[in-house]
Parts: C-alpha cells; structure tokens; sequence
C-alpha cells in the first residue's frame, strides 16, 4: 500500500474499532490490515493504537494524526474529483426504517441507481439508534426530534401523524369524540429509543398539545410489533400516517380523534461532521429530498 491507502486503512480501523472490519470493508485481508499499521507506526515512530483482545483505540497520537488524515484524504478526493469530472461510485451504506423505506423509496430506487450505475446500496433497517462511524455507515435516516451528536442533520419532511385502533377495540370500549372521553381507554405502550421510557399520547386541542399516558397491557420497542398489538385490539397507538394506508383501506384500523392529530414527527438525514461529504452520499441525499419534497407525507 502506498501512504495514502495507509492513512485510508487507518482512518478505517479507527472509526471501526476493530482490523477485521476495517479489512472487510477495503477489501484487504486482516493480516494485510496489520503490517500496514505496523510499518506505519515504525515509519511515524510513534504507536497510533491501542489494542486490546476486545477493540482498538486510538491512542492521543493517534487521534491527531487521524484528524489530519482526514483532512488530507478529503483534499485528494476533491482534487481527484475536480480533475475527473468523475461520477459517483462505490459501496453506500445506509440505514433507515423498513417500513419508510419500502414505502417512500424502493419504488424509485431503480431510477437511481440507473442515473448512478458505480454506486451500490447496502441498505440497514431497525429503529435504534446507529453510531455511524463505528459501524461503517455513510447516512441514516430516522424520525424524531434531533438527538444525533457529532452528525451533520438535512431535514427531509414532516410526517403527519394520527390515532388509531382496531374495530373491536373501538366496539369494546367506545369512539372517543374528544381526549376527554379517553378514561378506561387503553393504549400499546412504546418505548422511545432516545429516553428507554413510555412515550405519552399526543393530542392537538385549541392550539396546544396535550399528552395523556393510559394503561397499557403490552409494551413495546419495535414500530412493526406496535401496529400488529392494534390490530389485535390492544389498544390505542399513535404513528404517522403513511403506516397505515394499508390498514384503513381494508379496515383492520381506524382512525379517531382525528380532529386533534398529534405533532408531525421531523424525519432527516445525518452524516458524519468530521467527514467530508461523499459524492455517493450526497446524490444519495438529495435524492431522498427530492423523494420527500413530492411526497404526501
């Protein structure tokens, strides 16, 4: 390897905390991985990692030399960029959730990926929350109020959001008509990823929004389990309104207290701040804005 693929390898092993995931994803084997830090280090005569059984760290040398590989590495690649006039390429990875994803870009993936034929897509799925650096991924896109540190944030859309129930539920316990008639109600409980507490109900009444906790039987982390517990007449949830397009049209949910919807959830992109943008991440991310600025959301 020649220096600038050594500072791309280290800069990999840092941010993965482990050789062999760094190897992996530059397609080098570990052993490799190994004598390149080595010589490295001889070469700088200065240890750059920490190694344990369990992870690698950088040690102070180490994180500054990193940060100047960073900057270094950026600055070829614009360079090299410039020069070119080259197209995005190489592997995206991506994380966001499977119902949003199948929902709001699937169907246009083919048109990307034809306009961006070097790019390929791994794509991640779940509600919890990713350290994108550690785990080797490019961009996220998740719901809710902003809580990501170190990431740069694109706001994408708003997601309307509603109440719902199953019939039987509703023909047990009554149509509310109002957050008043909420008493004896129940709800799904669900717990936030952010606070690992039971998020409360929101309701919009007279320009201000009120939050009401109910009873619930069954609580839940995962939005999938928490719209399939309302099927079953658990109780109440409360979830944007894209999710249950399916559900109203055969009727396995209704909505109520529709005149008091809860407050739209933010949906955005993040990406690392100490990374220069990527061309591959940041067609990939006005792509997704484009997707959302014409969808009913």
């Amino acid at each position: 390897m020649d220096r600038l693929d050594s500072m791309r390898l280290l800069v990999r092993v840092i941010e993965r905390r482990s050789f062999a995931a760094a190897a992996a994803d530059l397609g080098v084997p570990r052993s490799t991985a190994t004598e390149v830090i080595r010589r490295l280090e001889a070469h700088l005569g200065a240890r750059l990692l920490e190694r344990t059984t369990r992870h690698v760290a950088a040690t102070p040398d180490g994180e500054a030399y990193y940060r100047r590989c960073l900057a270094i590495l950026a600055e070829v690649e614009d360079a090299e960029r410039a020069l070119r006039g080259a197209e995005p390429a190489g592997l995206l990875r991506i994380d966001a959730h499977g119902q949003l994803t199948r929902t709001f870009l699937l169907p246009h993936l083919p048109a990307f990926l034809a306009r961006y034929p070097r790019i390929d897509l791994q794509i991640g799925q779940g509600d919890r929350l990713v350290d994108l650096v550690r785990e080797g991924v490019d961009c996220v896109i998740r719901a809710g109020e902003a809580a990501e540190s170190g990431m740069i944030r694109r706001r994408l859309a708003d997601l309307a959001e509603c109440t719902c129930a199953s019939p039987g539920y509703l023909a047990r316990h009554g149509v509310p008509a109002s957050p008043d008639d909420l008493e004896g109600h129940r709800m799904v409980g669900f717990v936030s990823s952010r606070t690992g507490t039971v998020m409360p109900l929101e309701f919009a009444t007279l320009g201000r929004v009120r939050e009401v906790t109910l009873a619930s039987r069954v609580t839940v982390n995962e939005a999938e389990t928490l719209v399939g517990l309302a099927r079953l007449g658990f109780g109440l949830i409360q979830a944007p309104r894209y999710r249950f397009a399916e559900d109203f049209a055969r009727g396995t949910l209704v909505e109520v207290l529709a005149e008091h919807p809860p407050t739209p959830t933010p949906l955005a992109a993040y990406w690392p701040q100490n990374r220069q943008l990527a061309a591959r991440v940041r067609v990939f991310v006005d792509w997704v804005a484009g997707i959302f600025a014409d969808a009913e959301v």
